[in-house]
């Protein structure tokens, strides 16, 4: 099961919180997409390229956490 759609709906209550004024396309604007990108991102559609994630993500300053995305822990049980 995939976590964008709560990602998603993260991302639009932190628009909202940012960007009180800003509908759908006024933030496609600042974000440099289609209007209908940020709303698929908010809706979590999986064909949206992850560079967009990131950037939707950075305009409000939630960017933070994507240079962690692809970290594997160490683990006592892996091979050495």
């Amino acid at each position: 099961m995939t976590q964008l759609p709560s990602l998603g709906q993260r991302l639009r209550a932190a628009r909202k919180r940012r960007f009180p004024g800003d509908d759908l396309h006024a933030f496609a604007v600042r974000v440099g997409v289609a209007r209908s990108t940020p709303q698929k991102v908010e809706q979590g559609d999986l064909s949206v390229a992850l560079g967009k994630h990131h950037e939707a993500a950075r305009i409000p300053g939630l960017e933070g956490g994507f240079e962690h995305l692809f970290e594997v822990e160490e683990s006592l049980f892996d091979d050495a």
